[in-house]
């Protein structure tokens, strides 16, 4: 099988970033963006998917961590766009629910080339929660994190804290659980003759 990698460079007036991505790896990563708990939330990505992931950024923190972890999420979404191709024997689907002491996510995904992110917090927190996650990391970057990400990897995803009360605990969630769920839609499986779609094509 053609090795499952892609590398992307992305270069803008608020962030410059190169990212390296192997999708049959073994959970290695090396993580740099400048922001540590978001280098923390994407090492847990790597090791609980089982892929590779190296990333450089270098973005203006002095404004804002917005752009970069925008950012980054685009670049993982086109990584992931490239690496997995045509995805010929692609199971496609995957999900997962995952928990994090008191706090249980779940998170869906398809990449079948429709871009749709639905993301859902706990009612009593509101649409946007400004709670912070991380030191300058807040819970709201998550979801920018993850719509950069879908639209760009061209996969529907379905994310939401079905519970919990610690909002680093909901964003590990979030995190481990979109690595489980990536994990089992970018599994080959040798029973999918061709593209896993009647229309023959997944590419939106």
């Amino acid at each position: 099988m053609t090795p499952r990698q892609a590398h992307i460079e992305r270069r803008t007036s608020e962030t410059q970033i190169a990212l390296d991505l192997i999708v049959d790896g073994s959970g290695q990563s090396q993580i740099d963006t400048g922001l540590p708990f978001f280098d923390h939330m994407l090492t847990l990505f790597a090791r609980h998917s089982l892929m590779d992931l190296t990333v450089k950024a270098d973005g203006d923190l002095a404004v804002d961590s917005h752009h970069t972890v925008e950012d980054v999420g685009i670049t993982l979404g086109q990584a992931f766009a490239q690496a997995l191709g045509d995805k010929r024997g692609l199971t496609r689907y995957g999900h997962a629910y995952l928990p994090m002491d008191e706090t249980l996510a779940r998170v869906v995904i398809d990449f079948g080339g429709r871009p749709f992110l639905e993301y859902r917090l706990p009612v009593e927190l509101g649409p946007a929660a400004g709670l912070m996650a991380g030191k300058g990391f807040s819970l709201q970057l998550v979801e920018e994190f993850l719509r950069g990400f879908s639209v760009h990897a061209g996969c529907n995803l379905h994310v939401e804290i079905l519970y919990g009360r610690d909002a680093h605990h909901f964003a590990e969630a979030v995190f481990k659980g979109l690595a489980k769920a990536v994990d089992h839609a970018c599994r080959i499986d040798p029973r999918v003759t061709g593209v896993p779609s009647t229309k023959g094509s997944l590419s939106g």
